[in-house]
């Protein structure tokens, strides 16, 4: 059987090793950005952080070589950066220095070196222990787990399965907001508390059912399973969708359509009308 070079475009992933003497977010980030800009999953991405001496450097480079990984890293030290930089050229990886071109930019025109201290963007100030804080919100008020949280959260996420509820509220925690997400089953009854919430505090997702169907049957790929199954069947998710926007219309709540959207293009939505919803 032929295929096209789109179909074959569409089915490769390209893993890039995001590489940091801190705790790597920031190369996270712009390798997601970028990573947009490309077909859905066209990235994987290896986060490896703390990376202080150059025997780590040195396994680092040999991984990514075995694995045809690129390399993408932010590293303060300057000959921890130089040294990945050469590695790659010997061994033939890609690296992409995210950080160094701008720290030598600056340091040329402030006539100071870098401090080259990994890290010093998380000072353990009040901003960074409210980030914590959101953090460790998301990770236990995630998929409903205990209803006590919706009263305590700035922003609630309901949604069917797989509408990237987990994620949203991983990244809206990022950004200081505590985040509590409801799964909606119509064989099972939401807690009560979400329709006690102010309908501004809540955010309903939706999403094609075409578009589900598809998540869907990666999903149970990627678990074993048949895709066959009655939970990436048509008949299932529209009556999924159809429950979930009566609880939407009942809750009196924004809905986002999540079907072609990026995590942090849906979060950008939310920040955007949170702040006009205070600001009214």
């Amino acid at each position: 059987m032929n295929h096209s070079e789109e179909e074959i475009a569409l089915t490769t992933k390209q893993l890039v090793f995001v590489v940091s003497d801190s705790v790597g977010e920031t190369c996270e980030l712009v390798v997601r950005a970028a990573s947009i800009q490309f077909h859905e999953n066209a990235i994987e991405t290896l986060r490896i952080p703390f990376v202080e001496d150059e025997h780590t450097i040195v396994d680092i480079v040999t991984q990514a070589k075995a694995q045809q990984a690129i390399i993408a890293f932010t590293l303060v030290n300057e000959h921890h950066r130089d040294l990945l930089i050469r590695l790659g050229q010997e061994h033939e990886v890609k690296t992409v220095d995210l950080l160094g071109d701008l720290l030598d930019a600056l340091s040329g025109h402030l006539k100071e070196p870098p401090r080259e201290k990994p890290g010093l963007i998380y000072r353990l100030d009040d901003d960074y222990f409210r980030k914590i804080e959101a953090m460790e919100f998301a990770v236990k008020y995630d998929d409903g787990r205990d209803p006590r949280g919706l009263k305590k959260a700035d922003i609630v996420l309901v949604g069917v399965s797989r509408t990237s509820k987990t994620p949203l509220s991983q990244y809206l925690a990022l950004k200081r907001f505590k985040v509590a997400n409801v799964p909606l089953v119509p064989e099972s009854r939401p807690p009560e508390e979400l329709f006690d919430l102010p309908a501004e505090r809540c955010v309903g997702l939706i999403i094609s059912p075409e578009k589900l169907i598809s998540i869907r049957m990666e999903r149970l790929k990627s678990l074993g399973l048949k895709p066959e199954a009655d939970y990436a069947q048509l008949e299932r998710i529209n009556r999924e969708l159809e429950y979930a926007r009566g609880i939407y219309e009942r809750i009196g709540c924004e809905v986002i359509d999540v079907t072609n959207k990026a995590v942090e293009e849906t979060a950008g939505i939310i920040l955007r009308r949170l702040e006009q919803s205070r600001d009214d």
